[in-house]
């Protein structure tokens, strides 16, 4: 026993601190926020258009600029690397989270986060949050980087939250994948199951617009039309951090 109590304390702390302290480095391939650079003329330049495979990129009306859905984005870079003018890049930023379907979108800047949740909710949810994780149809990169808030380093559960079994002891679902249409009743009902009041996560791309598989005739092109959805985690799959920040910032915990 003593020697087990030793070998804890070398160990030493190894869940992060965050968001107390700095957040984990992040991977070097990491694409995060957007940036439309206003000062390059995109001309009559379709190419990151033609690029783009989600129909995330638009052109704004009588401008010479585009703006960039972070909700279809798949963070593919395929855009910045067609772009002669370098007008999008990807940044570091991985506080990608919004409440509002709109916010999602990039225009010149990237959008301010607004008041994440209202006053009843935060006093219910802030200090213990049940989710029921709702895999309806994704390829498991989302529901992978979603699991990893419960290992060691991560830890939800410092912060009152948790994942759940049953949707009758959730305060709400987390969902993820496009919502194929064998999944959308389990997923409706799944929703009906959760005592009010509750809320909706989508995270990833394909829960908040279909993702790569946006307008195929077997998916509802995500969550955001079938349910209220009161928090939107893009990425392609968001990174466990993403995911971390998001909730904090729905819990009104981060700024």
């Amino acid at each position: 026993m003593l020697s087990v109590l030793a070998a804890r304390y070398h160990q030493g702390q190894k869940t992060m601190r965050y968001p107390s302290a700095r957040p984990p480095d992040l991977p070097e391939r990491f694409a995060g926020m957007p940036h439309i650079d206003s000062q390059r003329n995109c001309g009559t330049c379709r190419l990151c258009l033609d690029a783009c495979p989600t129909g995330a990129i638009c052109r704004q009306d009588s401008a010479d600029s585009v703006t960039i859905d972070t909700g279809k984005c798949l963070f593919c870079r395929a855009c910045s690397d067609v772009c002669p003018q370098q007008t999008i890049t990807f940044t570091r930023e991985y506080r990608l989270a919004r409440t509002s379907r709109e916010d999602l979108v990039v225009v010149n800047a990237q959008r301010e986060r607004h008041a994440a949740i209202e006053d009843l909710k935060q006093r219910l949810f802030r200090r213990s949050l049940r989710l029921r994780q709702v895999s309806a149809g994704g390829c498991n990169a989302c529901e992978a980087d979603s699991n990893v808030l419960g290992t060691l380093a991560w830890d939800i559960g410092r912060f009152g939250m948790q994942f759940v079994a049953s949707p009758r002891h959730a305060d709400g679902l987390l969902v993820t994948g496009p919502v194929s249409e064998n999944m959308k009743l389990a997923l409706l009902k799944t929703y009906e199951a959760v005592p009010d009041p509750k809320i909706v996560i989508a995270t990833g791309s394909c829960a908040i617009s279909g993702g790569p598989y946006i307008d195929h005739d077997e998916v509802c092109n995500g969550v955001t039309d079938l349910l209220p959805v009161d928090l939107f985690i893009p990425g392609c799959p968001p990174h466990p951090l993403t995911i971390l920040d998001g909730l904090l910032f729905f819990l009104g915990l981060v700024p």
